[in-house]
């Protein structure tokens, strides 16, 4: 369908008017709250090749991430803050609009002279950024991720978020449930990996995962507009989209579909996370619910997969996949009997199923029955055949 837009009326001499330039407010006043967490924070919106900036006030001034904007500080120091109040900068990634800003504070007499300020930055963040920081004589400490630092009499705890660049920090205020996300998660787009920067889709994962895990309900994003109350909805699109660039679609497309061809990639906790999706949508999707179990087994999560298979096997109670399913979550939480039981079941169906037969054979072994499980043809080939290839290897 064509979408109608509303008629441009301009002339071509004409120009669109210039975006009014954002000035410092207070967080409190935009998140309407007295916390006095959010009451400390100013925040200026990224402006043109600038980052956001949030500013945090207590006993001395703390700024995380001073963008790249010359205006920002003279607008800042025309209130009651001083340049000498800075005491430390928390960086959460080295991309220049988000860093830069460090140099221009550092143009400050006042700042030159004492050298007070300390730069906080992740290990991995840019070479180049390091060296600047030693040419002037600045201290700087680099962090890991999962420690927790203090500004301004807040504390806050680092959080390993590589993806968009390697060096990703997200830092993470417990009391108010509150995210410093950089980069990393964004409230209306994905920022794509650098890979000039070591970004990676796989390490995205991982870094939007360690957020997933925290109760997060605040984003205070590196661009766009601070979100309040729905930062684990914003988190997971943020995963939603990571999942639609890994398999391929621009469009949205079956939490199944999508489930599959995670799987397919090896990317077993994302298909566990679209299957989920589909099952909140219809809870009795088969489909979903075989695919979970096969991949929470596959994720050695035996317990959470069990009554999964349990659910398949009572409209499936002959199915050759499900019961070797059910058979080897059986043996990942070592109950290997009870597993051999769903193994004999396969056989009765076909004696043929080498897999079962080997399965048997395993879960016979692990309970002790070592003669029983050499009785079985399939194990024994198998046994016999692993032994061989270590006994070559040792040999070599």
């Amino acid at each position: 369908m064509t979408e109608i837009k509303e008629k441009d009326t301009r002339t071509d001499n004409q120009q669109p008017e210039a975006t009014e330039k954002p000035t410092w407010k207070c967080l409190g006043d935009l998140f309407e709250t007295d916390d006095p967490f959010f009451k400390s924070i100013l925040f200026l919106q990224g402006y043109d090749f600038s980052s956001n900036i949030y500013l945090i006030r207590g006993d001395y001034i703390s700024i995380i991430d001073p963008g790249n904007d010359y205006t920002a500080f003279i607008q800042l120091f025309e209130t009651d803050i001083k340049p000498t109040d800075i005491k430390k900068i928390v960086i959460t990634h080295g991309h220049r609009d988000h860093v830069m800003g460090v140099f221009e504070l550092f143009r400050y007499s006042d700042i030159l002279k004492n050298r007070d300020i300390e730069v906080i930055l992740h290990r991995e963040g840019p070479f180049e950024f390091k060296e600047m920081l030693k040419k002037t004589e600045f201290p700087y400490t680099e962090i890991s991720g999962g420690e927790k630092i203090e500004v301004s009499g807040f504390e806050l705890e680092s959080i390993h978020t590589p993806g968009h660049t390697i060096d990703g920090v997200t830092y993470y205020h417990l009391p108010t449930k509150t995210a410093f996300t950089g980069d990393t998660v964004l409230p209306q787009a994905m920022a794509e990996p650098d890979k000039n920067a070591g970004g990676n889709f796989n390490y995205y994962f991982y870094g939007v995962k360690a957020l997933l895990n925290r109760n997060i309900e605040n984003i205070l994003p590196g661009h766009g507009v601070p979100v309040k109350s729905i930062g684990k909805t914003v988190i997971e699109q943020t995963y939603e989209s990571l999942m639609l660039k890994v398999i391929g679609v621009e469009k949205k497309i079956r939490w199944t579909d999508g489930a599959m061809m995670l799987a397919q990639k090896g990317l077993l906790e994302e298909a566990v996370f679209c299957c989920d999706k589909a099952l909140a949508f219809n809870p009795e999707d088969l489909q979903a619910i075989q695919l979970k179990a096969f991949c929470l087994t596959d994720l050695d999560r035996c317990q959470e997969a069990l009554p999964l298979f349990d659910r398949i096997l009572s409209a499936k109670k002959d199915d050759i996949g499900i019961l070797i399913g059910k058979g080897k979550a059986l043996m990942g939480v070592g109950k290997y009997i009870e597993s051999v039981d769903y193994f004999n079941r396969v056989l009765e169906i076909d004696p043929k199923v080498k897999d079962a037969q080997v399965l048997k054979g395993m879960a016979l072994y692990l309970a002790g029955r070592f003669d029983d499980a050499l009785e079985i043809d399939g194990f024994k080939e198998e046994f016999v055949s692993r032994f061989r290839e270590t006994l070559e290897k040792r040999t070599r």
